[in-house]
């Protein structure tokens, strides 16, 4: 949905309140900057009239005392230097006042941009699972560093250039008009022209900017994706397949930014026309005045040095239009994340104890208009072991995140009870740091595996740690790395096989001492010896917890106290293992596919 001006703008002021300070030292330096750098001018000006001339100084009353005190034009033609230092000092405190107004509006910047990146940051770590699967990791990466970054160079580069632009035409045009009304008018009647046809031009490719910027972001989820399945593509030999996508991707990124340079050229081209014909009028004009006596010559040379000084600005303000639009879409694209609802805040909302029956009432549950689940009714027993067995797509996963929250279920879809408390009720943080759950893809971070299994737990201890890399099987393999359990895993665990990522991850799980541990498929990457030596160190060592083990493979779960067959989001069978092979039904089946007999 398209954000509105004042959105945008309210959302600017809002990251910007931290910086007003040094905002206003940078307009406070800003102005003093031009004030001294127009100063040069009339001090050429008065030196061509009044030293090198005849004519009597007009000057500023501040000025005349100087010019008096100073020994009047006898003592500065003597002392001619008085002037080309008076030239060399408005330089210097223009440059120094300049650097100011630098440094004010850097740190101003840097401060809008710190609290920018925070809260970006901070409020995907609160938006809710579904959102994250709805959008593509290399978007929101995209949004959040160069949109980000577009922002950023808008308010540290042009955002003060409108001030000094709009400071410098007001102090010229009112230096001008107190100096001769004709050229004051000739400059300003050229000011709305350039204004009316930038503002005009920019706004017809704002449009042009975010589509450019779209192409951005496919290509960069192209390379992300690219990047993370790098196996799969060396796997498979989809080197030259991907190399075509991305050509693709990149030959249509390209082609939108040489559309936008092509009417950007024709904007500059026009806009050089513009302002060398402003310059052309002001030197004719001007010149002929000064022949007629009508001006000085310094007063002509004052005013071609302010039409030449404001021409830049001034046409500098079609691109900061064209930069206001590209942060205008960059903005938009920021502040769709912000709008993203979070996950709620919960007053009031329930830290029950969880070593309790699971029950799941009538559930159903669909994502958008596919059902997943539909009117499911089990209880897995406190301190039981619970399978469910199911095809792919059968909505086995769902169940887990059904039950820790990533997904809540709508009004109408049933109930799921630990105890006697739904858990709707339950602080979503409770709940999930009481579930432990092991995922069939496992992600660990750019760490040691020490870091890796204490993520969750943080309980400092090597030795807890080794004792549960030792129940997931996976002590052995960590010791024969040279650096043990110091070993810095690559990007996403890649220097790790699957196996080893999955009983890690088993390890990280079993460090937390949940009282609800869920191994989603987690035993898919190991061989049948190391699945059946890890259960069975998890039936040793689990206590009281209870288990849910979501496998396609019977032999991960048939000593399960409970099996749950899925089919199709329903409940086909449900019992022991020996109770599910007398029925001779689905599980029948799969037993028999997966045994061979």
């Amino acid at each position: 949905m398209k954000k509105t001006k004042h959105e945008l703008f309210h959302m600017l002021t809002g990251f910007a309140k931290g910086s007003k300070r040094y905002f206003a030292v940078a307009v406070l330096a800003t102005a003093l900057s031009i004030l001294f750098s127009f100063l040069m001018p009339q001090v050429v000006g008065f030196t061509v009239d009044s030293v090198i001339g005849t004519k009597s100084a007009a000057l500023p009353g501040f000025l005349m005392a100087l010019f008096e005190r100073a020994g009047g034009r006898d003592y500065l033609r003597a002392n001619f230097i008085v002037c080309a230092l008076g030239v060399v000092l408005c330089a210097c405190l223009s440059g120094i006042f300049n650097y100011f107004s630098r440094m004010g509006t850097a740190r101003g910047t840097e401060g809008f941009v710190k609290r920018l990146r925070d809260t970006l940051f901070t409020h995907t770590q609160y938006l809710p699972f579904s959102w994250h699967t709805e959008n593509q990791t290399g978007d929101i990466i995209q949004r959040c560093t160069y949109d980000v970054d577009t922002a950023q160079r808008f308010i540290s580069q042009q955002l003060i250039e409108v001030v000094r632009t709009l400071l410098l035409v007001a102090l010229a045009l009112g230096i001008m008009f107190s100096m001769n009304v004709l050229l004051a008018v000739i400059a300003l009647c050229f000011i709305p022209l350039i204004l009316g046809y930038s503002g005009f031009f920019f706004s017809r490719i704002a449009d042009k900017f975010e589509e450019a910027d779209e192409a951005e972001g496919e290509l960069m989820i192209h390379v992300q994706e690219n990047l993370t399945g790098v196996r799969v593509v060396r796997a498979f030999g989809r080197e030259r397949y991907e190399t075509d996508r991305f050509d693709e991707k990149n030959e249509a990124y390209v082609g939108k930014w040489l559309t936008l340079g092509k009417i950007l050229g024709y904007f500059w081209g026009i806009g050089d026309i513009v302002s060398s014909g402003e310059l052309l009028v002001m030197v004719t004009v001007g010149a002929a005045l000064a022949a007629h006596g009508t001006i000085t010559l310094g007063e002509y040379l004052v005013f071609i040095s302010y039409t030449v000084t404001m021409a830049w600005p001034v046409r500098q303000l079609g691109h900061i239009i064209s930069e206001m639009s590209k942060t205008g879409v960059s903005l938009r694209r920021i502040k769709e994340i912000l709008d993203a609802p979070v996950e709620e805040e919960e007053p009031g909302a329930l830290e029950p104890p969880l070593d309790r029956d699971i029950v799941f009432d009538h559930v159903s549950f669909a994502y958008g208009a596919q059902s997943v689940l539909t009117d499911l009714n089990f209880t897995v027993k406190k301190g039981t072991t619970f399978g469910i067995l199911g095809t792919t797509g059968s909505g086995k996963s769902t169940v887990t995140y059904l039950l820790n929250r990533l997904y809540d279920l709508p009004e109408g879809g049933g109930s799921i009870k630990i105890g006697d408390v739904d858990v709707r009720k339950i602080d979503r943080h409770h709940l999930r740091r009481h579930i432990g759950l092991v995922l069939q893809e496992p992600f660990l971070f750019s760490k040691t595996i020490f870091e890796n299994i204490d993520i969750a737990a943080r309980r400092r201890d090597l030795s807890r740690a080794r004792g549960a890399a030792a129940i997931a099987a996976v002590d052995d393999s960590i010791l024969s790395f040279s650096n043990g359990y110091d070993t810095v895993v690559g990007e996403r665990g890649v220097t790790l096989s699957g196996g080893q990522k999955q009983r890690i991850a088993i390890a990280r799980t079993l460090m937390l001492d949940a009282p609800i541990m869920v191994f989603d498929d987690s035993m898919s990457s190991l061989d049948m010896e190391t699945d059946a030596k890890i259960r069975a160190s998890l039936r040793a060592n689990t206590g009281d917890a209870t288990v849910l083990l979501i496998s396609h493979r019977i032999s991960t779960l048939m000593q399960a106290d409970k099996i749950m067959v899925l089919e199709n989001g329903r409940i086909a069978e449900l019992g022991s293992h020996a109770e599910l092979l007398e029925k001779n039904g689905v599980y029948k089946r799969v037993y028999d596919l997966q045994s061979g007999t």
